[in-house]
Parts: structure tokens; sequence; C-alpha cells
């Protein structure tokens, strides 16, 4: 039998697998491209450094 890996691998190499794996592609760069996405992004960011909470996120909060 062969391994998940394997079967990957066919996929990625058959005339649908490359259609869509460019097709994957096209969609992230649009979407690494748009400002809505890179505002999200930075959202995220802040709020995961700790800048949301008010704070500069520099140091832990006493």
């Amino acid at each position: 039998m062969a391994s998940l890996f394997n079967k990957v691998v066919q996929l990625a190499n058959s005339p649908k697998g490359k259609q869509a794996i460019k097709q994957a592609t096209e969609k992230a760069q649009q979407l690494a491209n748009d400002p809505r996405t890179k505002a999200k992004i930075d959202e995220a960011r802040r709020k995961f450094q700790g800048g949301g909470k008010g704070g500069t996120g520099t140091g832990p909060a006493h």
C-alpha cells in the first residue's frame, strides 16, 4: 500500500494537482497583496504581542 506521502506526491505531479497548486498560489498572492488582509495580520500581531491590552507589550504587567 502506498504511503500518504507518496499519494500526495502523485497528486502534486498530476495535471489536476498542478492546476490546483497554481490556483492556490495565485489566491495566496492576491490575499497577501490585499490591504484588508494586511490590516488583519497587523491587528492579530498587536494582540499576540500584547499591544491590544493597552500596554506597550514590552514587558510583563505587574
